[in-house]
């Protein structure tokens, strides 16, 4: 087996590993139930403030 005649520095395997960490634009955006604005899956809608059919943020003006 052959022998490594320089060690890999770390800034080299490090920026090598750093090409395949990109950030991506996939959101899966779904539709509220309650006013049918987009919203992230399992999460709090940001509009009405409804989540699994009940009412968790007080949205009023």
């Amino acid at each position: 087996m052959a022998n490594l005649t320089r060690k890999t520095s770390k800034s080299k395997s490090r920026s090598r590993r750093a090409a395949n960490m990109k950030l991506t634009q996939n959101l899966n955006l779904v539709d509220c139930p309650n006013c049918h604005q987009k919203k992230l899956p399992h999460r709090i809608c940001g509009n009405c403030g409804y989540y699994a059919g009940r009412a968790i943020l007080n949205t009023e003006v």
